[in-house]
């Protein structure tokens, strides 16, 4: 049991489960009274040289009052956190603040000591720099700003864990010590570099669990049939090319195999390490198992069990258990109520999953919360034959169930460096830390394609994931992701035809298409789908109804040495008659066109031409095969047969939308071989909007790169004052936990970086009206702020353009006269703004999301109309004049219908200042400009607010965390 310290309450808060560098995990929490026999236990097991370089000395046992010292700390001025696996302590580090002497001191002074000791048969893990993370989080928590640490010059691997760390440092070299001082402030470097550390341990803990040496199914029923059985035998049939043992505690004495699979009753004993463990048991009896495995090394579990969260509050509770339960042991969690994953490469073959048969070899990377949407995906990759690849799909696919530990952000840090993964597609039904995400999805998106279809787009999530609540509507988020280089789809057709299309095909250069095909109706029906679709389609081309293979052939090479057209979609139609085109000779006039320019994307739109779906799809030979003369690949014992290649989802003979692939035809043609790397093999679509849309999601993507190699800077104005700003925060909050600022408080935080407001004079009587314009000079505006008729000129509210009193003593009759007494109106006088567009820009901190800028026109017609666009914060100057020019209004902007085209690089320019203000101080919640009036020349704040609060303890500039159990 946790205590309390000696000055402060324990901080759970620091508690955290962290990835280790070979992908297992550790709990780091910090050190209490109640720890003493384990760090008694934990320093025996130190080897003597480590201990030598902690102490300087030889040190071979801690005394009674060292033992006090390293477990008594008030949370504050002396702090030590431990690692643990399995409950017992593999390292620890702790800080003891100094004052300028070196001599323990409390605050003010922000300088603390720092001393590390990591148990030998964990070293190279990466637990040293864990800690070094976490110990710098809570330093800076309680204001100190630098550590200082003295190494012996060989302990060369304890100086390396402070100089790669990436802070500001100063070293030095005294009595034989090297003496190290740290900045603890954050840098670019120091966030690059947890950043790396945290995607190559992610990406371990994945790959542990995708290509272990040795699998143990642990349910597998005695008899065929069954969750656990059946995943055992589609283990064994897919030719798993490590060790497979079944595991099942009902097994009668002595009964040494399952099926040909050697079977025990209890993993522990199997004789020989287990890497990963498929859980196929009632949920309660899942930590008696969690326990075994955990006690015999096993490095993962994958649980297909149910009655977790998705069953309510109580299967909730147990979820949480198992994660904190395998998490002490080290091990990582795919589920629970998982699908199963599967990894096709040769050197693995696992397909320890509910599907019945093996996905197809490929370069997709497939990650689904939901297993029926998997099986939905996985049959339509097979139907499709992997569609551009041949014969291929899938590189691995994961199902994350109620996704409790492993989620889509580990998937991402995985198949970032993963070779065998051109494409990942990705099916969410809730994102549990969206910004996280988006970070990973940026840089993820910027090596490879990654296409996510978002499901509970409209309610709840599904009950067995917990998710951070956002007050962001889903179009904003999507417009967020959208932003970090995510292809947005909205149907899983749509993910799969553009997750093809991008596998196999390069990205076009713009927007212009050429269209050609032997039906002019089909043409026209492509032409409008891309104007629809924002494309810049050439004139269709009408072969007509005759024309021949060399016709289409000729056609393509034109239109692919066209230096004004970027991509291609060709057009077919079945051909009647003596002398028609068939399949084969049309798929061959089409790939040899394309083999000869392969630079520009091909799409064929095709209708009821199964043949030629399956024809595009093959990588050798395109002559016609038949059942009697086609040769079967070798496959390895133990492979099951694979069904027919049919790239075409309208092919007669597919399954219906959504059913598995069934079992091949007897008299079916052969699979043909892998294509070779490189080779352009040419997508079928059976409606032209559906190609379309496809080929419009890969332009804007390819665009997307372009811009995103060149993503902009941040910029830095000499007249910002920071630390200003953050005084006058301190200040601020010092009077409550949040709150509005008041309009001088709004005008002073926001002029320390640039931002002016116009003031807006009280108006409670005609006369205080008058003396606020004599004061501020005429003309002036009137403006009624009472909360149903701000921002609403619409409604009447405002009168414009008072040159004298006399005007402005009118309006103010009208006005009371109109909308009551002064007390209700809350009118205000501010002078006249130069006329321009009125807009509104906003920033605010998004529980789930982050820090969010926005922006749009001001007025009722764009709240209706949702015409507001997001950028992340913070905004780079390219992403300003993006966000400007995002909104469908615009034009409005830059001179439409003859209007004089307004100063948007004034408003840009506002905008990086807000988002700079955010961005640097945490507290500040959210801004409000509105009325933001664009002149012409320069920008006008007519009406401003703030609101600021604490900020939290934690954000994802801290140290690297799993998140907590759901």
């Amino acid at each position: 049991m946790q205590t309390t310290s000696d000055r402060h309450e324990y901080p759970a808060h620091w508690e955290a489960d962290v990835v280790l560098r070979d992908g297992g995990t550790a709990r780091i929490r910090p050190i209490t009274v109640d720890d003493a026999e384990r760090l008694v236990s934990f320093y025996e097991q130190v080897s003597d040289e480590s201990k030598y370089y902690r102490f300087f000395a030889p040190y071979p046992r801690l005394s009674a009052k060292d033992v006090h010292r390293f477990t008594h700390h008030d949370f504050v001025d002396r702090v030590g956190l431990a690692a643990t696996v399995g409950g017992e302590f593999i390292a620890t580090v702790r800080y003891d603040r100094i004052g300028a002497d070196g001599a323990p001191a409390s605050a003010p002074a922000d300088e603390a000591e720092v001393a590390f000791l990591v148990q030998d048969a964990h070293q190279g893990r990466g637990v040293a720099s864990a800690l070094l993370e976490h110990i710098g989080a809570v330093a800076r928590e309680r204001g100190i700003r630098r550590f200082a640490a003295e190494v012996l010059p060989a302990n060369t691997k304890m100086i390396k864990v402070f100089t790669d760390a990436g802070y500001t440092q100063k070293r030095s070299f005294e009595d034989g010590v090297v003496r190290l001082e740290l900045d603890l402030e954050p840098t670019d470097r120091s966030l690059a570099v947890q950043y790396a550390r945290e995607q190559r341990a992610e990406a371990r803990s994945v790959q542990r669990l995708l290509a272990p040496g040795a699998v143990a199914v642990i349910g597998a029923g005695r008899t065929p049939g069954g969750v656990g059985r059946s995943i055992l035998d589609n283990i064994r049939d897919a030719g798993f090319t490590g060790r497979l043992y079944a595991v099942n505690g009902a097994l009668p004495e002595g009964q040494k195999e399952l099926d040909g699979v050697p079977a025990f009753r209890s993993v522990r004993q199997v004789d020989g390490p287990v890497d990963l463990a498929v859980v196929a048991v009632p949920a309660e009896r899942v930590p008696e198992v969690v326990a075994e495995c955990g006690e015999h090394g096993v490095q993962g579990l994958v649980v297909v069990s149910a009655g977790y969260a998705e069953s309510g509050p109580d299967g909730r509770e147990r979820q949480r258990a198992l994660v904190r339960q395998a998490r002490t042991y080290g091990m990582r969690i795919i589920g629970p109520n998982s699908f199963g994953v599967v990894n096709t490469s040769p050197d693995v073959r696992l397909n320890a999953s509910l599907a019945p048969e093996m996905p197809r070899p490929g370069r997709i990377g497939l990650f689904a919360q939901s297993g029926a949407i998997g099986v939905a995906l996985l049959s339509r990759l097979h139907r499709r034959g992997g569609g551009v690849t041949g014969v291929t799909g899938v590189s691995a696919f994961v199902s994350s169930g109620n996704r409790a530990d492993v989620s889509g952000n580990d998937l991402l840090q995985y198949w970032y460096e993963d070779p065998d993964t051109d494409v990942v597609l990705m099916y969410l039904e809730s994102i549990g830390n969206p910004r996280k995400f988006t970070r990973l999805a940026r840089r993820t998106a910027a090596a490879k394609p990654l296409v996510v279809v978002q499901g509970a787009r409209h309610g709840a999530g599904p009950r067995g994931h917990a998710v951070r609540a956002t007050r962001l509507p889903h179009a904003t988020v999507s417009a967020l992701l959208r932003q970090a280089g995510v292809i947005r789809v909205d149907t899983i057709t749509e993910l799969v035809d553009a997750g093809l299309l991008l596998a196999r095909q390069p990205l076009p250069a713009g927007p212009r298409v050429a269209i050609l095909g032997n039906s002019e109706s089909l043409g026209l029906l492509t032409h409008d789908a891309c104007l629809a679709e924002g494309l810049r389609p050439h004139r269709p081309l009408d072969l007509t109804t005759a024309a021949s293979a060399a016709d289409f052939h000729a056609a393509l090479s034109r239109a692919l040495a066209d230096d004004t057209c970027d991509a291609v979609v060709v057009t077919a139609i079945p051909a009647v008659g003596e002398g028609s085109v068939g399949d084969a000779a049309l798929a061959e006039a089409l790939r040899s066109a394309v083999a000869a320019a392969p630079s520009k994307p091909v799409l064929v739109v095709h209708v009821e031409l199964g043949g030629l779906a399956e024809a595009l799809s093959a990588a050798a030979s395109t002559a016609p095969q038949t059942a009697t003369t086609a040769t079967a690949p070798q496959t390895p014992p133990g492979t099951p047969p694979r069904p027919p290649a049919v790239t075409s989802p309208a092919a007669a003979s597919g399954p219906a939308d959504g059913a598995p692939p069934g079992p091949p035809a007897a008299d079916g043609p052969s699979v043909p071989a892998a294509p070779p790397e490189g080779t352009h093999l040419i997508p079928a679509y059976p409606a032209a909007e559906r190609a379309v849309r496809a080929l419009a999601q890969a332009v804007a993507y390819a665009q997307w790169r372009r811009d995103a190699a060149d993503p902009g800077k941040v910029p830095g104005y000499e007249d910002i004052d920071e630390r200003g700003a953050a005084t006058l925060i301190e200040g601020l909050l010092s009077r409550g936990q949040g709150l509005t600022l008041g309009g001088e408080e709004t005008c002073d935080l926001l002029g320390t970086y640039g931002i002016h407001v116009h003031r807006a004079l009280p108006a409670p009587t005609p006369d205080a009206a008058a003396e606020a314009a004599r004061t501020l000079g005429y003309p002036v505006a009137l403006k009624a702020t009472a909360p149903h008729l701000r921002h609403r000129a619409d409604l009447g509210g405002v009168r414009l353009d008072l040159a004298d009193e006399e005007q402005l003593r009118r309006a103010y009759a009208e006005l009371t006269e109109l909308f009551g007494a002064p007390q209700e109106l809350r009118p205000v006088v501010q002078r006249m703004a130069p006329r321009g567009v009125d807009t509104v820009v906003r920033a605010v901190i998004d529980p789930a999301a982050g820090a969010v800028l926005s922006f749009g026109l001001a007025g009722a017609a764009s709240q209706l109309l949702g015409d507001m666009a997001h950028r992340l914060i913070p905004v780079t100057d390219r992403e300003a004049t993006s966000l400007v020019r995002s909104i469908r209004t615009a034009p409005l902007l830059f001179g439409w219908r003859g209007s004089a085209p307004v100063d948007t690089p004034a408003l840009e320019e506002l905008m990086l200042r807000v988002s700079r203000l955010v961005h640097d101080h945490p507290e500040v919640v959210a801004v409000t400009l509105e009325p933001v009036v664009v002149a012409p020349h320069g920008v006008s704040v007519l009406g401003a607010s703030v609101r600021l609060a604490p900020p939290p303890a934690r954000d994802d500039l801290g140290p690297r965390t799993l998140p907590v159990a759901y």
